[in-house]
């Protein structure tokens, strides 16, 4: 089971929505999907997923020894995939703790842990239980710089790999050249782009009501994105491809 943190420097670049659709998009292709809900101080992955009803257990009850692993999850009405979510409740639970429930789910092919955004004790405790992560950015200056710190800290960390997706890339601006590229900003970052994702307003309006997303131009984006993970392929989503030629 390969164990993926996914993480951001700056909260607000869409680390949950890319999380969500991610392991949707895999569960989608018959792949065994679980994620952990490790921001448990704004935990919403559940609400993401349309799932927030349908919870009975979370990750404190796992570690107190109320249910086992396997009997939090909740099963996506959409995919095949599984969630482990989280409460506020959850605050105080240590990296060791968390840990040993993560582990404690075998059998799956991917997990994918929600990490809080920042850097305080959730990001260590998060990315403590993981073995690969992804960095979540946009193209904004902050978002950037605040990747770059999260990158670094990424580092001390005996991960097998840290890769990077642009998420919200406006096509209009990088085709006039008024943002950075993916490839400059991983250039930047000095870590390789594993995915870019357009800004699209129907992944927002799937976000609101807890679907997966259908029809929109970030649904390939996503699909390249999950081939990426998968395999390593180097398919990249072109934001640019509708804004060139004669009448553009």
């Amino acid at each position: 089971m390969r164990k993926i943190v996914v993480t951001s420097g700056k909260g607000g670049v869409g680390k949950t929505t890319v999380t969500a659709t991610l392991g949707r998009t895999l569960a989608a292709e018959g792949y065994k999907v679980v994620l952990a809900d490790a921001d448990v101080g704004l935990n919403n992955l559940d609400v993401v997923l349309g799932m927030e009803r349908r919870v009975v257990y979370d990750l404190g009850d796992v570690v107190s020894g109320k249910c086992r692993a396997y009997q939090a999850l909740v099963p996506d009405f959409e995919t095949p995939l599984r969630l482990l979510p989280s409460s506020r409740e959850c605050d105080g639970i240590s990296a060791q703790a968390f840990r040993a429930a993560i582990d404690s789910l075998d059998g799956f092919d991917f997990l994918f842990i929600d990490c809080p955004a920042g850097i305080e004790r959730g990001f260590h405790r998060a990315v403590s239980a993981a073995e690969e992560a992804i960095v979540v950015t946009t193209p904004s200056a902050s978002a950037i710089r605040d990747a770059d710190k999260v990158i670094g800290l990424l580092k001390t960390y005996p991960l097998i790999d840290v890769s990077l997706v642009v998420n919200r890339v406006r096509s209009d601006l990088v085709a006039r050249g008024g943002t950075l590229g993916a490839a400059e900003i991983g250039a930047l970052l000095r870590t390789p782009p594993v995915g870019v994702i357009p800004d699209d307003d129907k992944i927002a309006l799937a976000q609101q009501l807890g679907r997966a997303s259908s029809g929109a131009q970030a649904e390939r984006a996503y699909r390249h994105l999950a081939d990426n993970v998968r395999d390593g392929s180097k398919r990249f989503y072109d934001v640019t491809s509708k804004r060139r030629g004669f009448f553009r």
